[in-house]
């Protein structure tokens, strides 16, 4: 099974291209945090950054609703590319191919947590 499942935030904005063959193609990077405490007890962050690619009508979409900073939940497939650099240097990446899209907002109660609410993706 190639599954990937990832909540964070845009990045950047979406990016969206046309294909010499005429298929609509959107990139956008999304940034997920990640907390822990070492052996020691002191607290550490780290963000990793997740390079997602969406096709046709997926691709308008996200072209159209997402903005820099957005929360997002994707679902999709891991896929590998190779290419050559412009020093003609082999160079390989991993995107998530875009199969769901949800956009989430996040909320703080009275008590100071956040809880993840899901927002309605609504067509004109």
């Amino acid at each position: 099974m190639n599954k990937a499942m990832l909540i964070g935030r845009l990045a950047a904005d979406p990016e969206q291209r046309t294909t010499t063959s005429g298929k609509s193609v959107c990139f956008f990077p999304i940034a997920i945090n990640r907390d822990w405490k070492s052996s020691d007890g002191q607290k550490s962050q780290a963000t990793d950054y997740h390079r997602v690619v969406s096709w046709q009508g997926l691709a308008d979409v996200c072209s159209k609703h997402l903005k820099k900073g957005m929360g997002v939940y994707v679902e999709g497939r891991l896929m590998n590319r190779a290419f050559n650099g412009n020093n003609g240097e082999k160079k390989y990446m991993t995107e998530i191919v875009l199969e769901t899209l949800n956009i989430l907002d996040w909320l703080d109660d009275k008590n100071g947590t956040k809880e993840v609410v899901l927002k309605e993706l609504v067509e004109d």
